[in-house]
């Protein structure tokens, strides 16, 4: 049995009310969910708070669950919900840890010390809040959750091109935005 029908299994056990599933599934996904509302919002406790959210309303459609897509575009889909939810109701900055490929090149470690990469990456997480809440979405499963095109049109309910559209558009913002401080 694969990942993907383990947790198929694993919802219809819950479905019928067995707390061992719960249990199971938590386990399996509590610590990608933590990382992705972390990384989005970097406040450990919320990110606690919205995961236990997440299984919360789960569990809660257990009975309706049906396995169209693949477990992960599901449970990434209710995380989603949540987190704009959470976005909007508390006026959190959703910020990201940004992959080395897309930092500018340091071509002296000397000159530039390591700080600036933080100084770019904290100067990115001020400017991704700013983002349309698709491009961040699509940009934040890409990137942090390495989540593949398909995983994240499955998830967004969206056409594999129109992904890559989202996130070569938040990239091309975010590169606009930091640029003129270089």
């Amino acid at each position: 049995m694969n990942d993907n029908e383990t947790d198929i299994f694993l919802m219809r056990r819950i479905a019928k009310g067995d707390d061992v599933a719960v249990r199971d599934i938590v386990l399996r996904w509590q610590k990608p969910l933590i990382n992705f509302f972390y990384r989005s919002l970097n406040d450990v406790h919320t990110a606690e708070d919205l995961t236990q959210e997440t299984f919360i309303k789960l569990c809660q459609s257990a009975t309706k669950y049906v396995p169209t897509a693949a477990f992960s575009s599901y449970l990434f889909q209710i995380a989603h919900n949540i987190l704009v939810s959470n976005y909007r109701n508390s006026n959190n900055k959703f910020e990201i840890l940004v992959a080395p490929q897309d930092l500018p090149e340091i071509e002296d470690e000397r000159e530039n010390p390591a700080f600036l990469k933080n100084e770019i990456e904290t100067l990115l997480a001020k400017h991704i809040k700013d983002l349309p809440d698709n491009q961040r979405t699509a940009l934040l499963l890409f990137s942090q959750q390495h989540f593949s095109y398909e995983a994240i049109a499955e998830t967004m309910k969206i056409s594999i091109p129109n992904v890559k559209t989202l996130i070569h558009r938040a990239r091309l913002v975010l590169r606009k935005k930091i640029q003129k401080y270089f």
